[in-house]
């Protein structure tokens, strides 16, 4: 499933046309995705036009003129496909290319401005509802979603917070939503790496008594910021299904340090460690053994 920095390079890509543009036309090609559309979804859309578009953790949300937000989800294998000027780009960055199959396009936008906006999903795990602005927070895509960990509320203090008292290992503890929104997998194992510590430390012991926060979790809080931004710099990692809004490959695979480098050496400076694997809760896990405490 792509990450916060691939739907947010998504997000970059549809912007620019989606934005300011109304919606002339929507196209459903089937009655569903993942769930149900919602009732009257494509006549609600039909002559709304776009304020914004911003980000959830992993969702996209299309602000409309309508006091409505287009809340959309890519799934497992998802894609937006911008058709403007006889051209056509995926919006996004993948290390296997998306699928460009047309009897995958699910969803067609017609906007105002020329463009089209095709969602294109093999496996059907998108998603897209229409929820008033109002309820967003409270609604059931939001209601337990963590903070954003590229919000001004992650630091070490909020860390130690949310880990306080908790045994399970850091990495688990890390990857549930309710408590940080839209970490996963590659970008989790990335952030321990920098912050030096162990994927299986309990994550309680970055808390003292007092629930104040150790060196450590001030650390992790300023790893996860920089390996975020660094991928969405780079446009993001690539793997297996993630494109870019421009169809163009992510770059940030290149600069991983620890994930899917099992066997490889630790490119910390000083430090002679080997990159290991293992599996937790279903997922693999990289790691240095050495400089991970």
């Amino acid at each position: 499933m792509p990450e916060l920095p691939e739907v947010e390079t998504v997000r970059l890509g549809l912007a620019p046309v989606m934005e300011g543009a109304s919606i002339d036309k929507v196209e459903l090609r089937r009655p569903d995705l993942r769930t149900a559309f919602p009732p009257d979804f494509a006549r609600r859309l039909k002559g709304r036009k776009i304020v914004s578009l911003g980000r959830r953790a992993k969702y996209l949300l299309a602000d409309l003129d309508s006091g409505d937000v287009l809340v959309m989800h890519l799934g497992m294998s998802g894609s937006f496909r911008i058709e403007a000027d006889g051209k056509a780009a995926i919006a996004g960055t993948y290390y296997h290319p998306r699928s460009e199959r047309r009897s995958h396009d699910h969803v067609v936008f017609h906007l105002s401005n020329g463009a089209t906006v095709v969602f294109n999903d093999p496996r059907r795990f998108g998603l897209m509802d229409l929820v008033p602005r109002a309820d967003l927070e409270a609604s059931k895509h939001f209601h337990a979603m963590g903070i954003e960990p590229l919000g001004n509320v992650l630091d070490g203090g909020t860390l130690a917070t949310l880990f306080a008292g908790r045994s399970a290992p850091l990495k688990s503890v890390l990857m549930d939503q309710r408590l940080v929104a839209g970490l996963g997998n590659i970008y989790v194992c990335e952030a321990l790496w920098r912050s030096e510590l162990s994927p299986v430390r309990k994550a309680g012991t970055l808390a003292t008594k007092a629930g104040k926060p150790k060196p450590g979790a001030d650390r992790l809080a300023v790893a996860i910021r920089e390996v975020l931004q660094a991928a969405i710099a780079a446009g993001g990692s690539s793997l297996r299904d993630h494109r870019r809004t421009d169809g163009e490959l992510g770059d940030f695979q290149h600069e991983f340090a620890v994930y899917d480098r099992e066997s490889e050496p630790c490119l910390r400076p000083g430090c002679h460690g080997v990159i290991r694997r293992m599996v937790q809760a279903g997922r693999s896990t990289f790691y240095c053994p050495v400089c991970q405490r």
